[in-house]
């Protein structure tokens, strides 16, 4: 299909000139822009003792995160010891607000009591010098998948395999995605000396990991471009045709096309609904739904998700009108690091109550609770104009310890310094010397089109450019000559708005809308047959068929 003018200007926004680059872009190609396993620092040895294992009968452990990245890692790994026929393995994912994100020691050791003799890690492990090292005088190895910053020293693990580490060529993989590089390093290496279990695997077996390899590269939010842009396109290839049971009865209950799913449909539905489990306190139900092959299990399950989302959303939304209350009272509309919290609130739940105050006004948003053992746990969210990593390491003193990405990161605090943690981060911003940029209605568009131009053919040009995420935005465009015919807000709480617009030009009608917005998100909104201009991306309409708009940015004519 030939490039057209709108699809180059908008691939010339993100660097992407050259013909070369244009048709990587466009047209991702498995095997000349994957890179190989053996790339990644540590693959020798972590592949060597993950066969000397299963040679030698050990019993082994996946020890994984319990978000959206953790969880269908381990089930990926669940899946690669089934299908060579290695049954003496198990799965652990650590209790989110009793134990909270970690390799932990008790872990540990209650593994080691069940004879658990190699741990292999996933989305967690970098920092964890402490407990490798005390796994290693249990008898334990550890091999530590993970993809995480790495601050300082390394665990004297086996192996850490972080694409960070090393002269790997990309260094943004999610969690999952290392740890299915070390299941492509075993199976070469197990069919080059004919193991027996891994002769018998057909050629590009792992690509039907892929689906969980895409639903954890868009849900953990890691940058869409090179590699990542691959396993997403190729990740959402495998999820529309996935023989999951547990994925196709999600798909059913949430009324998904299976075969049309989009970057959209995990991002705010599949992974919400993986990730409610741990939220509300059973991460284990989220990783039986990615390897059940009972369809009425899955069934069962994919129901029980559902009913924790909608108790989450509940939870959250309590918390989140308490924060934006808060806000209001406690800081000026000027201020760039909200610090918030509550003995009261559930950590589990606090990103996503941050990520609803970080689209109210940008900056820093830090929210703290209480958990389980009463230890004081936060989150916090940037909007990237600043690394909250770097903010909390520069500091010294302020948190426990803490660990991330630079636009989200969790901590943990003493009862005496959660008291002045507004001060330190606020200080350390200053120490930074940036400045946090807000974005508004200054915010550019990628192109300035007119209601009459929105067509099928031109939502087909732009989705080339998908899969859309970080890195990678959906296009914005600048429309222009509009008239707000009509305005509505709905929603238990108001906070999903839809307008009518109206082309002052040729009289072209389309409806434009976005959810989850608070009251005063659109500051200006004009009343029904006021001009405006408006920023927005353009969507299939869900709801009634056709195209849609949805908002960025409301800006009412002078």
């Amino acid at each position: 299909m030939p490039v057209s003018d709108l699809v180059k200007s908008l691939l010339e926004k993100r660097g992407i000139v050259s013909e070369e680059n244009i048709s990587a872009f466009l047209n991702p190609d498995y095997d000349a822009h994957l890179h190989s396993p053996e790339l990644l620092s540590g693959i020798r040895e972590a592949v060597s003792r993950l066969l000397m294992a299963i040679a030698s009968g050990e019993r082994i452990a996946v020890y994984a995160d319990f978000d959206c990245d953790g969880i269908p890692g381990a089930a990926l790994l669940s899946d690669f010891f089934q299908k060579i026929g290695y049954a003496n393995f198990e799965v652990y994912l650590p209790h989110r607000d009793r134990e909270g994100y970690g390799f932990h020691k008790e872990a540990i050791e209650e593994l080691a009591g069940r004879g658990v003799k190699l741990i292999i890690t996933v989305d967690v492990g970098t920092t964890a010098i402490d407990a490798v090292a005390f796994a290693k005088n249990l008898g334990v190895d550890v091999i530590v998948t993970d993809h995480h910053e790495i601050p300082g020293a390394l665990p004297n693990a086996i192996a850490v395999l972080n694409p960070k580490l090393g002269n790997y060529p990309f260094p943004h993989l999610c969690g999952a995605a290392v740890a299915w590089k070390l299941v492509q390093g075993a199976l070469a290496e197990g069919k080059r000396r004919g193991i027996e279990g891994f002769t018998k695997i057909p050629p590009g077996w792992e690509k039907w990991l892929l689906d969980l390899v895409g639903i954890a590269t868009i849900a953990d939010m890691v940058p869409l471009v090179g590699e990542n842009r691959v396993l997403a396109r190729f990740g959402l290839s495998v999820l529309q045709k996935s023989p999951r049971p547990g994925l196709r009865a999600l798909c059913n209950r949430l009324r998904l096309r299976q075969s049309e799913l989009s970057e959209d449909d995990i991002g705010f539905s599949i992974a919400p609904r993986i990730n409610a489990a741990s939220r509300m306190d059973e991460p284990d139900a989220a990783f039986r739904l990615l390897i059940t092959r009972d369809s009425n299990e899955a069934e069962q399950i994919a129901a029980h998700l559902e009913r924790l989302n909608t108790r989450r959303k509940g939870v959250v939304g309590s918390i989140v009108r308490e924060v934006r209350k808060r806000v209001r009272d406690r800081f000026r509309a000027d201020e760039q690091v909200i610090v918030l919290g509550d003995t009261q609130w559930k950590p589990a739940l606090l990103g996503l109550a941050a990520n609803s105050i970080l689209e109210d006004r940008g900056g820093v948003v830090c929210l703290w609770g209480r958990d389980a053992l009463g230890r004081i746990k936060g989150s916090c969210r940037s909007d990237g104009s600043v690394s909250v990593v770097e903010l909390f390491e520069k500091a010294p003193g302020a948190v426990l310890e803490y660990g991330g990405h630079k636009a989200s990161c969790g901590f943990s605090v003493s009862h005496e310094a959660v008291h002045n943690l507004t001060d330190a981060l606020t200080l350390s911003l200053e120490n930074i010397e940036r400045s946090l940029s807000k974005n508004g209605s200054t915010r550019e568009s990628d192109a300035m089109l007119s209601l009459s131009e929105i067509s099928i053919g031109l939502y087909e040009q732009v989705s080339r450019l998908a899969p859309f995420g970080i890195g990678n935005p959906k296009p914005v465009f600048l429309f222009s000559e509009t008239v707000v015919s009509t305005v509505r807000r709905f929603g238990k709480e108001k906070n999903h708005i839809e307008i009518i617009l109206t082309c002052q030009r040729t009289g072209e009608v389309t409806r434009a809308f976005d959810f989850f917005k608070s009251p005063d998100s659109f500051t200006l909104v004009p009343s029904g047959g006021g001009k405006a201009d408006i920023l927005a991306t353009l969507e299939k309409d869900s709801f009634r068929g056709g195209l849609a708009l949805r908002l960025i940015d409301i800006i009412p004519s002078k």
